[in-house]
């Protein structure tokens, strides 16, 4: 994914103010039925207001319409299962972060839609169905897109993209709900879709960077005005479906939320409304399980030795030219049965603890209208949606929250031990349990609002004065003062290694509240805030530069395949660089290239400092002459020294 530069949520004010750069005349959007006002500021963020939720939606509908359309165009033919009918069978989707061929995706959506799911969670009260609010929302939004699309054309559109394309057309509220769900699904079956249908490949999932987002919950005793203040650095993609939108929407007395939305929804995920603002981090805890049938024939299994058949569905997608392909799958007790792994005594079926989760959004929504964090904390309660994310949070009263309320399938440590068996796509070793037997069911919890998932008083989180941080690490290591242990390993291990960007977060806010960081007075203000998130640290180098010298003692290092290579010039390089990946640096395309193998084990006194140390050189033999091997540990790799450290480091 690539990634986006910081977006800074300052809550030092007791009344909230709005500073425009520039400011074009509002527009006014009404159908008749809803009535909202849109006013663009700098670069064109709009600005919604109107008198109820339906209105709102309808002027969020219209807004998003004229500036991107073509994208949610687009993902609406995906949710249809109509990719292969308009754009070939065999190209690739439009998921930006798993893209598969068109048919596969059209199988899969197709599958969804012909299930039933979304209407039956419409069909349930709140919390498992939609609020009235979110409903209105909702249909308010389609109103407000369909609205610009009949006023401009089809024709008329500005995108060349889908400008005059038979497969633009109005949209529905089932289009909008299926994102929504697909939207919880996103790390669990919609990221598993080829496995379902049965395209994927024989070496297992493709290897992808981890989501690098970042953030901070600063509290009183970390700012200088004892306010608190949120970062909020969040890496989802630039581009399609899954992308941030910048919107403040407001309903005088009722809302007023400003941040980022992802494309296609009605609410704001990332945000900050007068009193309070949350970030999120994706977690890294287990969205689902594989269950292993103990297969009776092709179409049926075992269960505490009864025979149960398999549910079968018959999907049909049509092509470009008409044609219409069949295609079939089964499902189980647990969920979907995989078309991957299956023998004739084995198939695998896929349990995701997210799949009837269409709570996030109404949880986003009543975020939105929280005025602290005791009120954050009841909302994440009531609702229990945040489907794959971390939640970091602060208020002006100073307090920084951080907690883990995903949705985590409930599976204990001894459960998993007892029930756990092979699995049959690389990498997934530890999801996979027995489904021959109930004793491997999900388990449930009293507070939880459904079964089969860990409910609130399971699940990590730490409330501080000081400060709260994550860099899509495990929970453990929220705050070095107070370390996180004894969770269930489904949400992560604890005591684990962290990687340079979690490490580097903690020494960057570790260095301002000292005031060692050169940016003045120890505390955060704004403007330290900025700085310290754009000083654009490489800690990897920071770490080598140490053993810079002896690496470039020799001006020719050797590869693996006996080929000497001259690195004076990298040397040279490497050694006036300031370790800053700005723009006008030379040192970070080296850094870059050279810096993968180093690192160095942490500071038993403090996680976020570390001796300097290396390993390799991608294709280089290591170490050089006069680099100390006791020195050349790599995450997991074994510490010279004990992890975590003996004692914590002294709170700010």
């Amino acid at each position: 994914m690539k990634l986006k530069s910081a977006a800074l949520i300052a809550l030092a004010l007791v009344a909230a103010v709005m500073v425009v750069v520039r400011t074009d005349a509002p527009a006014l959007a009404d159908d008749g039925r809803y009535a909202a006002e849109i006013r663009r500021t700098e670069y064109g963020i709009p600005h919604i207001s109107a008198k109820d939720y339906g209105g709102l939606g309808f002027g969020y509908g219209y807004a998003f319409a004229q500036d991107n359309l073509c994208v949610l165009a687009s993902w609406v033919v995906t949710l249809r299962g109509e990719r292969s009918r308009y754009f070939g069978p065999q190209a690739k989707s439009d998921d930006p972060v798993r893209p598969v061929a068109n048919l596969v995706s059209d199988v899969y959506y197709k599958s969804v839609a012909d299930s039933g799911v979304v209407p039956r969670l419409l069909a349930r009260r709140s919390p498992l169905g939609p609020t009235g609010e979110l409903r209105r929302l909702v249909d308010g939004y389609v109103a407000g897109y369909n609205r610009y699309l009949e006023q401009t054309g089809v024709a008329n559109l500005p995108d060349p993209t889908c400008r005059g394309k038979a497969w633009v057309g109005p949209i529905t509220a089932t289009d909008l709900w299926n994102n929504l769900l697909d939207l919880s699904r996103m790390t669990g079956i919609a990221g598993m879709k080829e496995y379902v249908v049965g395209e994927a490949e024989a070496e297992g999932p493709e290897r992808r960077p981890a989501a690098g987002s970042n953030a901070w919950a600063l509290g009183r005793r970390a700012t200088r005005d004892g306010h608190g203040m949120v970062l909020a650095d969040p890496h989802f993609p630039w581009n399609g479906i899954r992308r941030f939108y910048q919107v403040q929407l407001t309903i005088p007395g009722v809302l007023d939320i400003s941040g980022g939305s992802l494309y296609g929804t009605p609410v704001v995920e990332i945000g900050h409304n007068a009193t309070t603002a949350w970030t999120h981090t994706v977690s890294h805890a287990q969205r689902f399980n594989l269950y292993r049938l103990d297969l009776v024939d092709r179409t049926s299994y075992r269960v505490d030795g009864r025979t149960e058949p398999m549910g079968r569905q018959e999907v049909q997608v049509t092509l470009q030219d008409g044609t219409v392909v069949e295609h079939t799958l089964y499902t189980s007790r647990y969920g979907p049965v995989l078309a991957a792994g299956q023998t004739g005594k084995v198939a695998y079926a896929l349990a995701d603890a997210n799949a009837d989760n269409l709570r996030a959004a109404d949880e986003w929504l009543a975020m939105a209208r929280a005025r602290n964090l005791t009120q954050l904390r009841a909302t994440q309660n009531t609702y229990q949606g945040m489907p794959f994310v971390h939640t970091l949070a602060t208020d002006v009263g100073g307090s920084a929250y951080f907690a883990d309320t995903s949705m985590v399938p409930h599976v204990t440590d001894a459960q998993a031990e007892r029930c756990g068996k092979p699995s049959p796509i690389p990498g997934l070793e530890e999801y996979v349990l027995d489904g021959s037997t109930s004793a491997c069911l999900w388990g449930r919890d009293r507070d939880a609002v459904v079964p089969g998932v860990f409910g609130p008083g399971a699940r990590p989180r730490l409330t501080r004065s000081d400060y709260v941080a994550n860099s899509n690490n495990t929970f453990w290591m929220t705050n070095p003062s107070a370390p996180l242990t004894g969770y269930p390993r489904a949400f992560g291990k604890a005591r684990t290694d962290l990687e340079p960007r979690p490490r580097v977060s903690l020494d960057m806010i570790a260095q301002r509240l000292s005031g060692a960081d050169g940016l003045g007075a120890p505390g955060f203000t704004l403007e330290t805030l900025q700085a310290s998130v754009q000083g654009k640290r490489n800690y990897t180098f920071e770490l080598m530069r140490p053993d810079l010298p002896k690496l470039c003692r020799d001006s020719t290092l050797t590869t693996s395949g006996g080929k000497p290579v001259d690195v004076r010039g990298a040397c040279r390089t490497l050694l006036k660089w300031n370790g800053r990946a700005t723009l006008d640096g030379r040192g970070p395309s080296c850094g870059a290239s050279s810096s993968g193998g180093w690192g160095a084990p942490p500071n038993r006194e403090s996680p976020s400092t570390a001796r300097g140390g290396c390993r390799s050189i991608p294709r280089a033999r290591w170490p050089p002459p006069g680099v100390s091997r006791a020195t050349t540990r790599w995450y997991g790799w074994p510490w010279p020294t004990p992890w975590p450290p003996s004692r914590p480091a002294a709170s700010p």
